[in-house]
């Protein structure tokens, strides 16, 4: 009887349920490598990480603001000239506030042409 607990014999359970990994090994893991990727995300407020491991994991990322980045958006470049073209492009109609914009952006493009000539 000696081998029995409140809760059950000895083969309930496996060898490694109550083992912890050695000191050494866990000195040696790589910080944010380990783990399932996109296990986290940065955006969800429930997310039980702490402010600094959130602010490390976007030290990763490059910054947007930055024009020396390596991502081109071309559709974003088309939307400086024409705000309407995108939507164009992808066969649908352009929205009411792109439109809109386009026609400020014509109206102070003549402005401008208009004063060059005066």
């Amino acid at each position: 009887m000696s081998g029995y607990s409140n809760v059950g014999t000895r083969a309930v359970y496996q060898a490694d349920d109550q083992r912890t990994v050695p000191q050494a090994e866990l000195n040696n893991r790589e910080p944010y490598k380990e783990g399932q990727t996109h296990s986290h995300d940065n955006l969800d407020s429930k997310d039980g990480r702490s402010i600094a491991n959130k602010l490390k994991a976007q030290s990763n990322k490059p910054d947007p603001s930055y024009h020396h980045n390596d991502s081109y958006d071309a559709e974003a470049e088309l939307s400086k000239k024409d705000s309407t073209l995108p939507a164009k492009l992808h066969g649908n109609e352009p929205s009411k506030g792109a439109k809109i914009d386009q026609q400020i952006q014509e109206e102070e493009e003549e402005m401008l042409r208009n004063k060059g000539k005066k």
